[in-house]
């Protein structure tokens, strides 16, 4: 090799290093394909919204943020294999995605193996609490006993609780019976009921609901996830039911889903989560603004949509108070952190990597957004593990 060779292939080494010193990565772990791309295609233009404006203002501690994207199509095994992927690969310095509570049990394993971080915006069941993860969604208390103490106080007596069957549904079900149990529902008014992922026809289950209504104060609780609330509340307008006659409470559905549903039949019924896009202040408009410029006039913000935005936010500002990309670092100096958030100022836990944030309910109206009508008065801490689910299983 000639000395000039020589020298042409250090400036090329040392080029090459310093191009991949100006750049941070991070993992995006969504579903682009399959029964969750409903749902999580806009959790991933969140993701890479914020990565934009970040980067747009200077970046992390000096670096460029370059977003992976990764497609684990809906399949749960998927999620660990991209997880490792991203890790190991990639060398990403967090990651933030899933869905859906047995995708993200998928990836828990692989973080703790490599030391990872994920970021999950999706409200869940509880019964966890990693250090590899931030919960950045609601926990039951935030998001479900809320929801089952409004149908009460508001005349329901009869619970149809319909699921698709995996983890969050089934726990979260657990969580809400032993709630309905302790406010004196009976056993006998209280039915549940699963599909499978996917699942199209509604025709039996949606009679059975129509016969429960039929006997007065009825009402369906769903962890319906997935492109089958499409066909479900389709089914559900057919027979004639309405939110009048038995509204549905929804923990999955919210205005992006909305988008791909005939809305306007769908007027009346519920949803419980902790933002909405209705929100009257000029930080979400300018969040619902920017979303909408970045990706089209007819696109809508939600929850997790917000959650999956201001994650990104919560680990900047991690990694600028730790002054560092390391796992642990970051991870102790969002311990507690404050931030503002479009639906308002929120903070992370102390200690249980959760989220402190305000609870709404809200009701579909003919445009296919949310009205409000119930908020909670402040920040409602997070409880990762339900006093409910507790109780209940010590009296078994």
């Amino acid at each position: 090799m000639t000395s000039r060779s020589f020298l042409m292939m250090v400036v090329m080494t040392l080029s090459m290093t310093l191009k991949a010193e100006e750049t941070v990565k991070i993992g995006v772990l969504h579903s682009l394909t399959g029964t969750m791309a409903i749902s999580e295609l806009s959790c991933r233009d969140a993701t890479l919204l914020a990565v934009k404006e970040i980067n747009a203002a200077g970046g992390v501690l000096g670096r460029q943020i370059e977003a992976v994207v990764v497609d684990p199509a809906s399949d749960w095994h998927l999620f660990a294999v991209k997880a490792q992927e991203l890790l190991l690969t990639h060398k990403t310095a967090a990651l933030f995605g899933c869905w859906t509570s047995v995708s993200r049990k998928a990836v828990v394993p692989v973080l703790e193996k490599h030391n990872g971080l994920l970021f999950y915006p999706v409200q869940y069941e509880g019964e966890e609490q990693s250090p590899h993860v931030f919960y950045t969604a609601a926990t039951p208390n935030q998001q479900l006993l809320p929801a089952a103490e409004y149908l009460l106080e508001n005349g329901a007596k009869r619970f149809y609780l319909l699921g698709t069957d995996y983890i969050f549904p089934r726990t979260a079900n657990k969580v809400l019976k032993a709630f309905l149990f302790s406010k004196g529902v009976s056993e006998s008014n209280v039915i549940e009921e699963y599909t499978a992922f996917g699942h199209q026809d509604y025709q039996a289950i949606v009679s059975r609901i129509k016969t429960l209504a039929g006997r007065g104060g009825a009402c369906v609780l769903s962890t319906i996830n997935g492109d089958s609330n499409v066909s479900f509340y389709r089914e559900f307008v057919h027979q004639g039911l309405t939110g009048n006659d038995c509204p549905i409470m929804a923990f999955s559905i919210a205005e992006d889903e909305l988008r791909t549903m005939d809305h306007l039949p769908l007027v009346g019924h519920l949803a419980a989560w902790n933002y909405f896009m209705s929100i009257d202040t000029p930080e979400n408009r300018a969040f619902v603004n920017a979303f909408k410029n970045e990706y089209g006039p007819d696109r809508v913000t939600s929850d997790p949509i917000e959650a999956a935005y201001y994650g990104v936010y919560v680990w900047k500002a991690g990694v600028e108070l730790a002054d560092s990309f390391a796992v642990d670092r970051v991870r102790a100096a969002i311990h507690g952190l404050a931030f503002n958030s479009p639906g308002g100022r929120k903070r992370m836990d102390e200690k249980n990597q959760h989220t402190y944030k305000s609870v709404y309910i809200g009701e579909i109206i003919g445009n296919g957004q949310f009205k409000i009508v119930y908020a909670s008065k402040g920040l409602v801490k997070p409880e990762s593990y339900s006093p409910f689910l507790r109780s209940a299983n010590s009296r078994q």
